[in-house]
């Protein structure tokens, strides 16, 4: 992705907000494509060739009858999962990631002998920050302009006794298979995480929930056996150390709201709204 096509993202960001926070008035094409400067049509071409739909039918998506209706159809994670066999695009996804966790005592050794190379990319939802050990991706964070040595900061407090060293031309690699070019990620890629026994249970238990489908912090806690513990699994979706491919961003507020997300709000609700326009039957 090139200069152009993350300005692009900035744009539709842009439109996404724009059509969430004034949904009610039901703002027009002419209206919407105002807030980017751009001309109606140029928008509407730039909205459709990235999400595949329209400003006005991504915008259901994000509805609160529409998020409530999606928790309904896959009310708790089993489920969600037959639900997942019905379709051949979310059984690849699911077989697309192999999360490994670290073991205690490598937990302690935070990375001692380990060598993480790292790399900046632009992604259709911004820039993305990517670490990747011999055993899996051990990083996956969105990063506004500004925000780069924010994250590797993150990974280096993480990871502390590891050999961190920049590979852009490495990483690039797992980009093109993580954001293929016009739709949902293929092949098989492995994930190597820190994390609690509970941390690693919960982001699990995500990766149970196929893309186009959301659920909620009840949900996640239920499944894990621990339907008491709704704000720990919070906690730990909050703490998720790979975003897109451990997907927190599937886990919304039981009243249909998106809610927050740890790279941003409007982040979310462009991830969500994508994923369900991918797994529209008219799409590919």
């Amino acid at each position: 992705m090139e200069i152009q096509d993350k300005l692009n993202y900035d744009r539709i960001a842009t439109a996404i907000d724009y059509l969430s926070e004034n949904f009610k008035e039901q703002p027009d094409l002419d209206e919407v494509a105002a807030q980017v400067h751009l001309s109606p049509f140029h928008f509407q071409r730039l909205f459709t060739a990235w999400a595949g739909v329209s400003p006005k039918k991504f915008l259901q998506y994000l509805t609160t009858a529409y998020l409530k209706d999606k928790l309904q159809a896959s009310s708790n994670l089993i489920e969600a999962a037959e639900w997942a066999g019905l379709s051949s695009q979310s059984r690849v996804y699911d077989l697309f990631v192999n999360m490994e966790a670290v073991t205690p005592n490598e937990f302690r050794n935070s990375g001692a002998g380990l060598t993480i190379q790292y790399g900046y990319h632009d992604t259709p939802f911004g820039k993305c920050f990517i670490a990747v050990t011999p055993r899996g991706i051990c990083g996956l964070s969105f990063v506004e302009e500004g925000q780069e040595e924010a994250a590797l900061q993150d990974l280096k407090q993480r990871w502390a006794f590891a050999n961190i060293e920049p590979h852009q031309a490495f990483t690039a690699g797992y980009m093109q298979q993580i954001f293929p070019e016009g739709g949902m990620p293929g092949g098989k890629v492995h994930l190597l995480v820190q994390g609690t026994n509970f941390q690693v249970k919960v982001w699990q238990a995500l990766l149970q929930i196929p893309p186009g489908a959301v659920s909620t912090y009840q949900q996640i806690a239920k499944s894990i056996g621990s339907p008491d513990a709704s704000r720990a699994v919070g906690t730990a979706i909050g703490q998720n150390p790979v975003a897109w491919l451990i997907p927190c961003h599937r886990v919304i507020r039981r009243e249909g709201i998106p809610g927050q997300y740890h790279w941003g709000a409007t982040r979310k609700k462009a991830l969500i709204g994508w994923e369900m326009a991918q797994m529209e039957p008219s799409n590919p």
